[in-house]
């Protein structure tokens, strides 16, 4: 098994708003504990106003207003040392995301520049981060590295404009593999993609996996795309990681109630009946409910379940679930 290269305890990364003299704290991320290894694409997977960009924000140390760090501690394995990125300076933190991490926010427009080609956009990145060569060297490392990718050389001739919204977020995941980081973070890279060009980024980001063999961590709700990239799945619920295993597990075997909703919720081949999906709103991560934060809408509530969080049991070997209904068994 290979080692540890990204580790959150206890994380808590909450939203602290203050809205015409009134106080808001929006818990979206409330103790999280995470383990993901070298080489490895980990999924993170939940319904939308979960806390998946806020994790992926809180995992990269980006905790800018009105985000605050509540608690807890996140650790980069360096050359052999736990690094915790909380502890670091803030040129030191830049440093380290240079040569260590890159991120791929939600939207290509967040990063590409709609009035300079792309070739400027990734001559501008080289250049912050290259020393000791010319612009013509540059830009022959931006063509190397696009060709390699199995991307036309003529994308870094184009305005962002003149690219297609599939082709735009190839180009942002290429540029965010431009250093070889050990980690890429890739927050919802297929949203508002069709399913063929979703194919073609999936195929884009598995590539960049093989060919670096550094770690991918994916959020993204689609169970489908998961079910093709990641090796292991994290199911997020309000703010909390409830259930950890295997892509196969996580399929073959939904142990926690809200992920059998949302595997039982995937069409399938053949069958044209009503898919059922998870009863019931989302809770409000402002005042999330006592307990089991899922228990609200689960059909299978304990007594226990409203008044205490479960901590992960592990009823199979590499398996985990926040659920009291394993730990009656």
């Amino acid at each position: 098994m290979n080692g540890t290269i990204l580790r959150a305890e206890q994380l808590q990364a909450f939203y602290v708003l203050d809205m015409f003299g009134t106080r808001r704290v929006v818990k979206a991320v409330n103790g999280v504990n995470l383990e993901i290894r070298e080489n490895e694409v980990y999924g993170i997977a939940g319904e939308s106003g979960c806390g998946k960009t806020t994790l992926l924000k809180a995992l990269y140390g980006a905790m800018d207003p009105p985000l605050r760090l509540i608690g807890g501690r996140v650790f980069y394995r360096v050359n052999g040392q736990d690094v915790d990125i909380f502890s670091l300076r803030p040129n030191e933190l830049k440093q380290l995301r240079w040569e260590y991490i890159s991120y791929v926010p939600q939207g290509s427009m967040s990063v590409l520049n709609p009035v300079i080609k792309i070739k400027e956009t990734y001559r501008d990145f080289l250049e912050s981060h290259v020393r000791g060569k010319t612009r013509d060297e540059i830009f022959e490392m931006a063509k190397e590295h696009i060709a390699a990718l199995g991307l036309p050389p003529t994308v870094l001739e184009a305005y962002p404009h003149q690219l297609s919204g599939g082709m735009r977020q190839r180009v942002t995941i290429a540029l965010a593999a431009l250093l070889k980081p050990r980690i890429m973070i890739a927050d919802e890279p297929t949203t508002a993609l069709d399913v063929v060009v979703q194919r073609g980024v999936i195929q884009l980001l598995k590539g960049i996996q093989e060919s670096l063999g550094n770690t991918i961590i994916l959020v993204t709700h689609d169970m489908g795309v998961q079910a093709n990239v990641a090796d292991r799945i994290g199911i997020m619920y309000a703010g909390r990681i409830v259930e950890e295993a295997s892509v196969e597990e996580i399929f073959g075997n939904p142990l926690h109630p809200y992920t059998w909703y949302l595997i039982n919720s995937l069409p399938r081949f053949g069958d044209k009946g009503m898919r059922e999906s998870v009863p019931g709103s989302p809770p409000s991560l402002i005042t999330p409910p006592s307990g089991c934060p899922f228990h609200p809408r689960c059909p299978h509530t304990r007594p226990i379940c409203r008044e205490q969080m479960p901590s992960f049991f592990e009823p199979v070997a590499h398996h985990k679930v926040a659920c009291w209904l394993m730990g009656e068994g």
